[in-house]
């Protein structure tokens, strides 16, 4: 796992003005929990992670892309599928040729 890993924990609840304790109820853990994972102590398990994930409105694979590098590859291609399935089909096309013209 990342050195950094709850570094970029600290940094998504920072971004969205979230309290450790707001964090923490929202997950239905300790303050102290969000600290310990904060500072490098612990690691959020599969359930909480996905949990917050979801309080910070990234995808699951967003996130563990951001901690894990080997998995990042596959967090960019499903953060890709994501935006392309946003867009209007005249749209798609329009991208399609774009990506058609790099190769």
């Amino acid at each position: 796992m990342n050195d950094n890993y709850g570094e970029l924990i600290k940094s998504y609840r920072i971004d969205l003005g979230l309290t450790q304790g707001q964090v923490a109820s929202e997950l239905d853990v300790t303050p102290g929990y969000i600290s310990n994972v904060e500072n490098g102590r612990t690691a959020m398990s599969l359930r909480i992670l996905i949990y917050y994930a979801k309080l910070m409105g990234v995808s699951l694979d967003s996130l563990v892309g951001q901690l894990e590098p080997t998995y990042k590859s596959n967090a960019l291609d499903h953060a890709l599928l994501e935006e392309i399935a946003k867009l209007s089909d005249s749209e798609k096309e329009k991208l399609l040729k774009t990506i058609r013209l790099w190769k």
